[in-house]
């Protein structure tokens, strides 16, 4: 019998089980090392975060403020600003009309009615800060959606130089008086802004009837008006007009400015209305694309630091919390307010805007 050497040739292809193992173990660390390198590389390269915050605080002193807060945190803040002479109502007629598509996650006012409304139309979530500790009561929402922080106060800006002989107007009642040409004085339209919530604090404090007579008594006179309390205060630095009604942050400019004008606090006599004081308010938005950005953001406009620079800059007048300055223009001053309440003033802001709309036609 003769035996054959059978050689049993396998394919070239052919791996023992132990290398083919090997191989496959290789392959798959290769690509999941590959997977992470790309993510990493993704997150390195990304976009920063980001929040987004409607601002009914004039630009020139707001714009400082998000700076800062993107340089310590490296949240980048997407403001949208309010046009003067639709402040406030602008912004808050967008929220509005975005409610059931949030795009803002902060909404920063320069006044409180509108931020009340808003949070009684749902377009808020409430957030109680931790920054928010020292600031009195009476200037926080009860139940959290909103903080006040920092004040402005509504003052007379006269222009010395023109008003001449004529007596200092001390009181908003000078705007009815006859002794100053009606074309030469003058206010912001009583629809937007702080000048409606004035208006609105006017219905709060004096009644309906009483209040409404006096917006009457004004457009019946042809008084000036203007498009923001801005304007208001460049007619009167120039000597257009001899005084007007507007706000200490617009007023205060013009002081540093070195025109020749003087601020009156109105209505400080013992029988007097009194000064209406307006806080800054900031809430989050409701179901906003940047909750936890938008959370740091509040966090940081309601801290001591930020109230400081707003006073240090000329914004705000009366800080909510003690403060180590005392602001530029208004130092020591002490001021009668109004005394009503921010709950009453927003009762009456919607009655307000609606019976001066009928009154004040462009």
């Amino acid at each position: 019998m003769v035996h054959q050497n059978i050689k049993i040739s396998l394919p070239i292809s052919y791996k023992p089980a132990n290398s083919v193992r090997l191989i496959f173990f290789r392959s798959v660390s290769f690509y999941l090392f590959l997977f992470c390198l790309l993510f990493c590389v993704g997150c390195s390269s990304g976009k920063p975060q980001e929040v987004v915050i409607y601002v009914s605080v004039d630009q020139v002193y707001a714009e400082p403020i998000l700076a800062e807060f993107e340089k310590q945190t490296g949240i980048r803040p997407l403001p949208v600003y309010d046009v003067e002479a639709a402040k406030t109502t602008g912004l808050v007629n967008r929220l509005l009309a975005e409610k059931s598509n949030p795009q803002a996650d902060v909404f920063w006012s320069g006044e409180f009615a509108q931020t009340i409304l808003l949070k009684q139309e749902g377009i808020l979530t409430a957030y109680v800060s931790p920054a928010a500790a020292e600031i009195p009561a009476e200037f926080k929402d009860p139940d959290g959606y909103w903080t006040g922080f920092g004040g402005r106060a509504r003052v007379i800006l006269v222009n010395t130089e023109v008003l001449g002989d004529v007596p200092m107007p001390d009181s908003i009642y000078s705007l009815l008086d006859p002794a100053y040409p009606s074309d030469r004085i003058g206010l912001a339209y009583p629809l937007f802004g702080t000048t409606a919530t004035h208006a609105a604090a006017l219905y709060a404090l004096l009644g309906e009837e009483q209040a409404r007579t006096f917006f009457e008594a004004l457009a019946a006179r042809q008084v000036g008006l203007a498009d923001g309390n801005a304007v208001v205060r460049d007619r009167v630095a120039n000597g257009q007009w001899l005084f007007g009604l507007t706000d200490t942050d617009d007023s205060c400019v013009a002081v540093q400015q070195n025109y020749p004008v003087k601020v009156i606090f109105p209505d400080q006599q013992p029988e007097g209305l009194g000064t209406l004081v307006i806080p800054n308010t900031v809430a989050l938005v409701k179901g906003g694309p940047h909750l936890e950005a938008g959370r740091k953001l509040v966090d940081y406009l309601l801290s001591r630091e930020v109230e400081t620079q707003l006073v240090q800059s000329g914004w705000l007048s009366f800080p909510l919390r003690r403060l180590p300055i005392e602001p530029e223009c208004f130092a020591g001053i002490e001021v009668k307010p109004m005394p009503v309440s921010l709950e009453q003033v927003y009762q009456q802001i919607e009655r307000a805007k609606t019976e001066l709309g009928e009154v004040f036609i462009r």
